[in-house]
């Protein structure tokens, strides 16, 4: 019997195994992919957003706790935990040296990646070559992993973990970490969550799922059968307006679209619907796709002119282009009166100052509903340009609550021997909304702090003595 087993193959499993391994336990990881697709959405991230005080290595400036803390704040619209969310900010300003130990490398923010160079410390070579670090320094200290091997339920005495089961085959262990994911990319638990729609439509659908087919949240839903304490609304997940055109699953960063708010976005009737200038793109781009989700047929079109060409990271998919606006309506096949009204209305109330991308400008609307409150440039400028948008889900909400020491909890109770980390209990400082890199921050404090307490509840260390 090992010491403690890890559930999951993504960051927060691959930092609970690493931690565990370090404080002496014995670690079995399963992974439910195959070796090609191992480390969950983690293999599609890019950065970490993290706290610092001062300049250092990567990144720029200062980003101090209580500026990361209200960005948090905004973006939830208070729906978090703010001791959790604190933890996980905390950590990101200690986390990076203990990943340097495990082979992770990072650089400076990417040209066109928008207004991160201050908040958010990239891994080089991406989220792949963050997770293949991961696994090779698990492999040297010992980590046993199996890949294949979706677990589908647990055995539970009470809230203790007793045993857990892929198919047939029983595991036993002294403690547990469940870092399976959420639900994102079960099609049917997402039809079930977000229901039908006062038009008669399904949203879920229409939705794209950005990364790994293999969250299907099949642990969640058994914890939650089983009596463990939810927390988080099941339609509120990091969704992202994405290409269209992208693949059902494991689309990725490429796929997502940071043209917003540079022009204007219309749904299928040809009309605006939200502020594309509301706010810097990295604490806004994740609540677009849910904007989207809510529009007729789950689709929009972003509205771009030849002056917003090259301020953008380039789009995996050309945008499909039209000498003039009336002829770009045709093209994407929307109502061209409806779509040339709201052009006009939006070049009309155009206030233009100093435009400057990179700041809050002023450059604005006057007048019109719903305003562009920033980077309002008319469009009058051919080519032009039109993106289509889909909902795309990175991950779920829905969750198991946790405190500071990422125990799962059964009637208010925490379990000795259960812990959870990522995207199994990110609801738990997400309750909705999204600010870039955050969730990468979750997933490495709480990945950490279950290993740990996983290993200490392994060697049966007394409570008095458990930091």
């Amino acid at each position: 019997m090992v010491d403690v087993l890890v559930i999951g193959g993504g960051n927060a499993a691959l930092c609970a195994a690493l931690m565990a391994a370090e404080a002496g336990a014995s670690v079995l990881l399963l992974e439910a992919a195959p070796v090609e697709w191992r480390g969950g959405n983690s293999q599609h991230t890019r950065n970490l957003r993290c706290m610092h005080d001062a300049p250092q290595d990567v990144l720029v400036g200062a980003y101090p706790e209580e500026e990361y803390w209200q960005d948090l704040l905004k973006v939830t619209g208070g729906i978090t935990s703010e001791a959790l969310a604190r933890i996980a900010i905390r950590e990101s300003a200690t986390c990076r040296p203990w990943m340097r130990q495990h082979g992770v490398h990072f650089q400076p923010s990417l040209s066109g990646a928008l207004h991160t160079a201050r908040t958010n410390a990239f891994f080089m070579g991406g989220g792949k070559a963050l997770v293949n670090a991961y696994y090779r320094s698990a492999a040297r200290l010992g980590v046993q992993i199996r890949y294949d091997t979706p677990v589908d339920r647990l055995k539970l005495d009470g809230g203790r973990f007793v045993a857990a089961f892929a198919g047939s085959e029983r595991i036993e262990a002294r403690s547990c970490v469940l870092a399976a994911g959420g639900f994102e990319s079960n099609l049917a638990w997402l039809r079930e969550a977000w229901g039908q729609n006062e038009r008669g439509e399904w949203p879920a659908d229409n939705f794209l799922i950005r990364g790994t087919r293999f969250n299907t949240g099949t642990l969640l839903r058994h914890l939650i059968d089983a009596g463990a304490d939810a927390i988080g609304d099941p339609t509120q997940a990091h969704m992202v307006a994405i290409d269209a055109r992208a693949p059902l699953y494991d689309g990725g960063i490429s796929t997502r679209l940071d043209t917003v708010s540079l022009g204007v976005v219309v749904n299928r009737d040809g009309q605006r619907f939200y502020d594309e200038g509301e706010d810097f793109w990295p604490t806004r781009y994740a609540i677009w796709g849910r904007l989207v989700a809510l529009q007729p047929g789950q689709i929009a079109y972003s509205i771009i002119d030849a002056k917003a060409v090259g301020r953008f990271m380039p789009a995996v998919f050309p945008g499909i282009q039209a000498p003039s606006l009336d002829a770009l309506a045709r093209q994407i096949g929307i109502d061209e009166t409806s779509f040339m009204q709201t052009i006009a209305s939006y070049n009309a109330a155009c206030r233009v100052g100093r435009f400057d991308h990179t700041v809050l400008d002023d450059c604005h609307t006057d007048g019109l509903t719903p305003a562009k409150t920033h980077w309002a440039l008319p469009l009058d400028t051919g080519p032009y340009y039109a993106y289509p948008l889909r909902p795309g889900i990175t991950f779920t909400y829905l969750g198991l609550k946790v405190d500071e020491h990422a125990a799962v909890h059964f009637g208010g109770q925490p379990s000795s021997n259960l812990f959870v980390a990522g995207e199994m209990m990110a609801g738990n400082v997400l309750g909705k909304g999204y600010t870039a890199g955050v969730g990468m921050s979750i997933g490495t404090a709480f990945g950490r702090i279950a290993g740990r307490r996983a290993a200490l509840a392994a060697m049966k260390e007394p409570a008095h003595a458990v930091a």
